[in-house]
């Protein structure tokens, strides 16, 4: 893999977190999504860091998703 999709992966998570910062919930679910491509970056590049951020992360992403849908 080349450095060109840890960009992408940024972006997508930048993308998600403004969004949600704009009080919309599907700004989580983008986030949310984001983190399944940092685990298979991190697993298929030896960074076992990013695979554990990603599970972090998708943890309080899963969370205010659900926050926000309950709250719709």
């Amino acid at each position: 893999m080349n450095q060109a999709w840890s960009w992408i992966l940024t972006g997508i998570g930048a993308t998600g977190l403004f969004v949600a910062g704009r009080g919309l919930w599907i700004g989580w679910a983008i986030g949310l999504c984001g983190q399944v491509p940092w685990m298979i970056y991190g697993a298929t590049t030896d960074q076992y860091g990013f695979i554990a951020s990603a599970f972090i992360y998708g943890t309080v992403q899963a969370s205010n998703l659900l926050h926000g849908l309950k709250h719709h």
